[in-house]
């Protein structure tokens, strides 16, 4: 395993829980550690994908909003 850093990316949800995914390999999980247990990178940290502002956008839309 290897030993880099990497940060979580953290992925807000409208009707859903967060989840934070690997910057180094991708893998998801629903609370951040301090590595990742896939590819054992150290995390430095966390950054934030606001995401769940198209989640919105599509229910406005489908609820009828302009």
């Amino acid at each position: 395993m290897s030993k880099n850093h990497a940060k979580w990316i953290r992925h807000t949800h409208l009707f859903s829980a967060d989840d934070y995914e690997c910057s180094a390999c991708g893998y998801t999980t629903n609370k951040p550690t301090p590595t990742c247990p896939r590819c054992g990178a150290s995390m430095g940290g966390e950054t934030y994908d606001p995401s769940w502002v198209d989640e919105a956008a599509m229910m406005d839309i489908l609820l009828g909003g302009k």
